[in-house]
């Protein structure tokens, strides 16, 4: 039993250090981010140009998710693990050889297609424009999709590369990657735009050069590995033709939120100008707490799911368990922390140049919104790899043609009333749907067993949570001084009201019995 127990406690702190290290490199990642946005929001606000440009963006970073981050992923890491429990180091490396080279063909062949069929794509999620005759719209976001979507292959051969790392425990060099294009972005807004006709084509180019730069970063460190091999399109090698079987409905089902996200805009093209780019500037936000911890969990929990369900083991449960009280734990707090804070935060990061003080709290209604949807979000990303690890791909599809279905239906119910806003919280309600059903679904299955102290840990989040509340209302300024303020007096300010309200938060989990050590065991 103390074997057992010791095993167990050694997997948790090893999945714990993965998390710390992933984090810190994605902690990275989201600053530059949210200084790309910044600048965007400097130089572009939320006028015609920038809405062009997080339409010509968003489409392929949808399949980029798609593909990259989510289906493949999903898919490729449990044939792996699996080559790497039972296969010899040759198989493995052939595996790799002949995924990336089927990956890559595929890819390939839907960037020619995207390329060369942009205006018809951008017609297509660009409807509101197509019906409003705004045909300089159209014309500037379909030269932006050509610049664009090269970004799917190199970004999702990029993605391969990552998720063939993570799998061989190097969790660093793919989470840092993120990095190149914050700096290529930030780069290309503020030295590349001044020389070109249409300036704000120079963010399509950054998006770019960025995907070179980060296929690039990653082939050194396979390298190192010996994973570096040739690739070769092979449809009926075994290992080839078992991602893809799992491939195709994970392709749906992992990736709900990015098709809702992508509906979003659709609907939001039918909006007044602007409203592309206030769910953007939101998105972002919400993006930061949700990949800082739900994406992070659910990137270091999937090899080693995988591997627990090859070898049969009884420590599926406990990860499962252990990623969902870590979701809970920083996912509670920040989405209240977002909805206390939406307008002050907006305000903060983007209330300078091109940005008004009606696109601030426009963008600030979306982010309340997104902001209640957070631990939803976060609970797909660390249920989900419990079906994909066990190679259920057909579940979490069900489930997720229930929350899309949901989510549009809400849509209609909410544009009317609340126009962005009503899109934004369609897609968080949708999102607590999914993860309610992924949740019912594996502890229906027997594989997830809640582990005891659920209801005390909810109890002492929601006491913590609401000191943290106490705090942040207390020490927020009144919205008349925060908008006239400087932007480095509102920044520093901001930083301190966030940090104070986690210390806050922090200190009230342990006066209420937290014990952060044996949240770990």
């Amino acid at each position: 039993m103390n074997d057992v127990e010791s095993t167990s406690e050694r997997s948790e702190k090893g999945l714990l250090k993965s998390s710390g290290v992933v984090s810190a490199m994605t902690l990275l990642s989201r600053v530059l981010g949210l200084v790309r946005d910044m600048v965007i929001a400097n130089f572009f606000g939320a006028g015609a140009g920038a809405d062009a440009f997080f339409l010509a963006f968003r489409i392929p970073n949808f399949f980029r998710r798609l593909f990259g981050e989510g289906a493949f992923s999903q898919a490729f890491v449990p044939v792996l693990s699996e080559y790497q429990t039972k296969r010899s180091e040759a198989d493995v490396r052939t595996l790799i050889s002949r995924v990336s080279g089927t990956l890559g063909a595929n890819l390939l062949l839907l960037t020619v297609i995207g390329v060369a069929g942009a205006p018809f794509i951008i017609g297509l999620f660009a409807v509101g424009y197509v019906y409003t005759g705004e045909t300089e719209k159209l014309q500037l976001a379909t030269e932006m999709l050509r610049l664009t979507f090269p970004y799917v292959f190199l970004i999702c051969m990029t993605a391969f590369a990552g998720a063939t790392l993570n799998s061989f425990g190097r969790f660093a060099a793919p989470a840092f990657t993120p990095v190149l294009l914050n700096a290529s972005l930030i780069l290309c807004a503020i030295y590349l735009s001044p020389h070109l006709k249409n300036p704000v084509t120079a963010l399509a180019w950054g998006v770019l050069i960025a995907g070179v730069a980060q296929l690039t970063f990653q082939l050194p460190f396979l390298a190192q590995e010996k994973l570096l091999v040739k690739p070769k399109v092979d449809f009926k090698d075994e290992g080839v033709k078992k991602v893809l079987i799992l491939m195709m409905p994970v392709l749906f089902g992992v990736s709900v939120g990015q098709i809702n996200l992508l509906l979003d805009t659709v609907l939001a093209s039918f909006l007044e100008t602007g409203s592309i780019s206030w769910l953007y500037y939101s998105d972002r936000l919400l993006e930061l707490p949700l990949s800082l911890f739900g994406i992070t969990i659910a990137t270091v929990i999937l090899p080693s799911l995988s591997r627990q369900q090859a070898e049969n083991s009884a420590e599926f449960s406990k990860t499962l368990n252990w990623a969902l009280r870590m979701v809970c734990l920083m996912g509670i707090p920040a989405s209240v922390a977002l909805v206390v804070l939406s307008d002050s935060l907006i305000t903060t990061l983007f209330y300078q140049g091109e940005m008004t003080e009606r696109d601030v709290r426009m963008a600030s209604y979306s982010l309340s919104a997104y902001g209640i949807g957070l631990l939803g979000h976060m609970m797909v990303k660390v249920l989900a790899p419990g079906y994909f690890s066990r190679q259920d791909t057909s579940t979490p599809v069900r489930y997720g043609i229930i929350a899309l279905v949901s989510n549009m239906i809400l849509n209609l119910l909410l544009i009317w009333h609340l126009k962005h806003a009503g899109l934004a919280l369609a897609t968080s309600l949708s999102a607590f749907l999914n993860a309610g059903l992924l949740w019912f679904g594996l502890k229906k299955s027997g594989v997830l067993q809640p582990g005891v102290g659920w209801p005390g840990l909810v109890v002492q989040i929601a006491v913590a949570s609401t000191a943290m509340v106490g705090f942040l209302v207390v020490a927020l300024p009144p919205p008349s001084e925060w908008l006239i303020m400087a932007f480095w007096t509102r920044f520093a300010i901001m930083l301190a009201i966030c940090l104070g309200g986690a210390a806050v938060y922090a200190i009230c989990l342990v006066l209420v019995g937290v014990r952060f050590k044996e949240m770990i065991r």
